[in-house]
């Protein structure tokens, strides 16, 4: 793929689940897929689906360059970290804002939005 070339993934008649263009990759925001898991199950299902979709991309987590969380309910922040802290890898922990925000469903307790870099060719 080129730097120029557009590309789109899971194409919906809503949204795709993920573009890439100039060596950069958009996620859409991921959701559990369970959302019958507490916070902590809810957020390692999500980190899932980006791990997942970063490799279908053709790069990882160490390139994520920002991450935005919106939780349902700020209480839930402590174990969201617990979660995410574990799964980010130690120095590559990118910028990352989180907000407390009314999601789409109300049994979605979290939300990820992430911006990522290619693999160097």
């Amino acid at each position: 793929m080129s730097n120029q070339e557009l590309k789109r993934f899971h194409v919906g008649a809503r949204m795709s689940e993920m573009a890439v263009f100039n060596r950069t990759v958009y996620l859409a925001g991921q959701v559990s897929s369970d959302d019958s898991l507490d916070i902590a199950g809810q957020t390692q299902n999500v980190l899932g689906q980006i791990d997942s979709l970063l490799a279908e991309a053709g790069t990882d987590k160490a390139h994520i360059l920002m991450c935005q969380i919106y939780l349902s309910d700020l209480a839930n922040f402590a174990a969201m970290n617990t979660v995410w802290e574990s799964w980010v890898m130690t120095g590559q922990t990118p910028p990352r804002a989180t907000v407390q925000a009314s999601l789409a469903k109300p049994s979605w307790l979290i939300e990820m939005v992430i911006t990522a870099a290619l693999k160097s060719a």
